[in-house]
């Protein structure tokens, strides 16, 4: 039904900027929720950064005043743009959407996870 496709992570050092997109595609009336997930080893899965489709946005306290999330509603993507990066921030991201299927529907997907690795 729908399909996301994550890119942008890679190796940076601390201190450094990557910026994350992830792309929906399928088949929806729309997207109410779009945002991150990220998942350090040994660690579970945690809120990174959440917007709804009225622009509202929501972080984790740990990457507020660092990141920021963004969704261009026309190409059906999300992108999270990540500055002062931390070695703390290494993890594997995950795109989440929460889209309305039908009109008393709505269902949740997960992209298939890009590692950022922040490292000198």
């Amino acid at each position: 039904q729908v399909q996301l496709v994550e890119s942008g992570g890679g190796l940076v050092q601390p201190g450094g900027s990557l910026r994350l997109s992830c792309v929906a595609s399928g088949t929806f009336l729309s997207i109410n929720i779009m945002g991150w997930y990220r998942q350090a080893p040994g660690k579970e899965r945690e809120l990174v950064a959440l917007s709804n489709s009225g622009g509202s946005t929501n972080y984790a306290d740990s990457v507020k005043g660092r990141f920021t999330v963004s969704r261009d509603n026309a190409k059906n993507t999300v992108y999270l743009q990540m500055d002062s990066l931390k070695p703390e921030d290494t993890a594997v991201y995950y795109c989440y959407i929460l889209v309305q299927s039908r009109i008393w529907i709505t269902d949740n997907y997960w992209g298939q996870g890009t590692q950022v690795t922040v490292s000198s």
